[in-house]
């Protein structure tokens, strides 16, 4: 049951990866320019590659990261869950690397679909969660990054901050312990980055680095310690 679960995970990952690159070009407008909300050509707009839109990295990123939860995550309820958000989340990281925003129509619905599922996942049998717990790290991971937001607004957007709100959801499930290892790992991510870029030339002290793409991979190795325990 769990290998048909995994391949399964890989084939929806491959499915959805290939909307990613049209999907990424109808949101990801210039800085100070309304979101590309209209699918043109159809349903075709959002599987149009073009040569600044490779299609084959989401694909096999997503496939992966689709299977290391499925593997992670096992027959538990909250696995359908987890796999609804990981092309969510590449698709995100992909928008706030090239226009370095987040756009709400993708993050403030997830964030109360998130809730809502869990909900539902935590009336289930064989569920590996909490489901109070997730709704108070929702709050207390959007709260965190708010105060950050405040303290230095340059290094944050308040993209981020509503971003936080699924990702406190879904460590917080899991775990204090979960939520705090993934938003350090993503805070660590994101310097050691930062550091790499200024010791290259890449960047200066003035440069603004997207930060969801590190939020989102803290966030899942939140996810996969606390699905296998080690968080």
């Amino acid at each position: 049951m769990h290998t048909t679960v995994i391949c399964a995970s890989v084939l929806w990952g491959i499915a959805t990866g290939l909307t990613l690159p049209g999907a990424a070009h109808q949101f990801a407008g210039a800085p100070g320019q309304p979101w590309r909300t209209a699918v043109r050509c159809g349903w075709r707009g959002w599987l149009t590659r073009s040569q600044d839109q490779p299609a084959w990295w989401p694909v096999l990123l997503t496939a992966f990261a689709c299977a290391v939860v499925a593997q992670a995550a096992g027959t538990a309820p909250e696995v359908a869950i987890w796999l609804l958000l990981v092309p969510w989340g590449v698709l995100l990281a992909r928008i706030d690397i090239r226009v370095h925003r987040l756009p709400d129509l993708l993050t403030l619905p997830a964030a109360g679909a998130v809730v809502v599922l869990l909900a539902l996942a935590a009336l289930l049998p064989g569920h590996a969660g909490s489901w109070p717990r997730a709704a108070l790290g929702a709050l207390a991971l959007a709260g965190g990054y708010f105060v950050m937001l405040l303290i230095n607004p340059s290094g944050l957007g308040f993209g981020d901050v509503k971003l936080a709100l699924t990702l406190g959801a879904v460590m917080g499930w899991y775990g204090w312990r979960t939520l705090l290892t993934g938003t350090v790992a993503g805070v660590f991510l994101a310097g050691a980055a930062a550091a790499m870029l200024l010791v290259t030339g890449r960047a200066t002290r003035t440069s603004t680095l997207p930060f969801a793409p590190f939020m989102l991979t803290g966030a899942l190795a939140g996810l996969l310690l606390g699905a296998t325990g080690g968080a």
